[in-house]
């Protein structure tokens, strides 16, 4: 039998972090978590009014903390916020705690699927001023470099339904179990 090994999908907004993790625990008999879930249980409050209230740095010190302690749990997936690879310490949990997947897609496919989500806090400031594009283009250079230099893999969801992307990375982690 397969020793069960935790799996972190990483990647920018909408690239599918969270549904694919649900479908992923489902089909490996895993427990899921979402950081930004996580996030919102500890606090009782929604990850828009965290960030609006607390501020971005003060964020994202939570969801280190959140994230340092979800990857020292066994046999788990785990959905992360598109920008908490932004912590160093962060990058090394994932990086040394399990399977690290780059769920990589466009930034067109990600003004498809966030274009009515409300509870994303950058995009709710950046409505405002009507530059999502702009602010996607943004974080896409800060950030792609930084999923490329974690991720086991990257798998792109732009062209792929959930069950087979979901079955790529099965199929890469009894590939690569120990």
């Amino acid at each position: 039998m397969l020793k069960k090994h935790n799996i972190f999908l990483i990647g920018p907004m909408g690239a599918g972090k969270s549904t694919i993790g649900r479908q992923l625990a489902n089909q490996l008999n895993m427990k899921f978590f979402d950081s930004d879930q996580a996030i919102e249980t500890r606090t009782g409050a929604n990850i828009s009014w965290v960030f609006d209230v607390e501020g971005e740095i003060r964020f994202r010190d939570r969801e280190e903390k959140i994230i340092d302690e979800l990857t020292k749990k066994q046999g788990i997936i785990l959905a992360t916020g598109g920008g908490s690879i932004k912590s160093s310490i962060t990058r090394n949990n994932l990086a040394t705690r399990g399977l690290v997947i780059y769920l990589e897609t466009t930034i067109e496919k990600q003004l498809i699927r966030t274009q009515h989500d409300k509870r994303r806090p950058l995009l709710r400031s950046s409505s405002m001023s009507g530059n999502i594009r702009e602010l996607l283009e943004i974080l896409s250079k800060e950030r792609n470099p930084l999923y490329e230099e974690i991720a086991d893999i990257k798998i792109s969801t732009d062209e792929q339904n959930i069950r087979t992307v979901v079955g790529k990375i099965i199929s890469f982690r009894n590939q690569n179990a120990i």
